[in-house]
């Protein structure tokens, strides 16, 4: 494939608006900013078969680790994606199989792994959790998220309960990148909480990954739209990655798989199928939307008081 501008997408091609958010804010360039972080986003179609999601999930993490990437951001419930019977019956440990894999796989290709989410066993409970965790370019494990927002919806003609199986996390979560670079952790419906990537980000998240498996309902009419807001509001890059096709119980995810940037420009996108998308994250685009419009410094308090109704005083 050939690359455009910054971006290069070996699930087809990618495209890079790489604007810069207005026109004498790139002071940012020739300030000595860290390097650009080259990241990919991974899109699979996890079912119900582990031995096949595993080598699906290796094949496109060594893919996009061989094309340069070093941060790898996987899609959730990568190692099963099927009903709430059949997770429960493949779920796994923290120290399982499926997150060896994982960490093997960041050790050897020296990368940053997000590795997704899995359907984590959880002691002296009877749901699971809904984890992700990142591991370092040494193979160690360096965060674990819990997802905190459980996906409880009706779209598309389907019921979602997923906590009827999944038990809710309870506190958000930084890593550092190898490089410096801060992320801030959040899994799929996460994405509809402004509130959450706010917190992220007063606390230093400037790249937020998240992995996803969002409907194809959803992802239609909402994912490009929430994923651009999120990096906006924030002056983040956002690192998405999302399942495509149909799951083992036959619900579709719709795929579209993409990098924002702090402007909310879509810096590369998946087209249908399995793949990855693969560009830069340039830390002097944060620094300049930030500058441009800083929303945090302007933040005031009062917006959080009760609403008057009316006149009244």
């Amino acid at each position: 494939m050939t690359p455009w501008s910054n971006s290069l997408s070996f699930c087809g091609i990618g495209v890079s608006l790489d604007r810069a958010p207005a026109s004498g804010l790139g002071d940012a360039h020739q300030q000595g900013y860290a390097h650009r972080v080259k990241a990919a986003v991974i899109q699979l179609n996890s079912g119900g078969d582990l031995f096949a999601n595993r080598t699906a999930a290796e094949e496109q993490v060594r893919a996009a680790a061989a094309a340069g990437a070093k941060l790898v951001v996987m899609p959730e419930k990568w190692p099963v994606l099927s009903s709430d019977e059949e997770t429960r019956t493949l779920a796994e440990p923290l120290e399982g199989p499926s997150m060896l894999l994982a960490a093997n796989l960041a050790q050897e290709l020296a990368i940053d792994l997000i590795a997704g989410s899995f359907a984590e066993v959880l002691p002296n409970s009877e749901r699971l959790a809904n984890t992700s965790v990142h591991f370092g370019p040494d193979g160690r494990r360096k965060a674990v998220y819990r997802k905190i927002h459980l996906f409880d919806a009706d779209v598309g003609g389907r019921v979602y309960r997923e906590s009827d199986a999944f038990r809710a996390g309870n506190r958000p979560v930084l890593s550092t990148l190898a490089d410096g670079t801060v992320a801030g952790m959040a899994i799929c419906f996460d994405l509809r909480f402004p509130d959450l990537f706010q917190n992220l980000a007063d606390h230093g998240a400037e790249v937020m990954v998240l992995p996803a498996a969002f409907t194809k309902t959803t992802t239609d009419a909402h994912w490009e739209v929430l994923l651009r807001a999120r990096a906006i509001e924030n002056g983040v890059h956002v690192v998405a990655a999302n399942q495509d096709g149909r799951d083992g119980a036959d619900r579709p995810a719709g795929g579209r798989s993409m990098i924002v940037g702090p402007w909310g420009e879509v810096l590369v996108e998946c087209p249908p199928g399995k793949g990855f998308a693969l560009t830069d994250l340039d830390p002097a685009a944060r620094h300049d939307a930030r500058k441009a419009l800083p929303v945090a410094a302007l933040r005031r308090d009062q917006a959080n008081l009760d609403p008057m109704r009316g006149l009244e005083q």
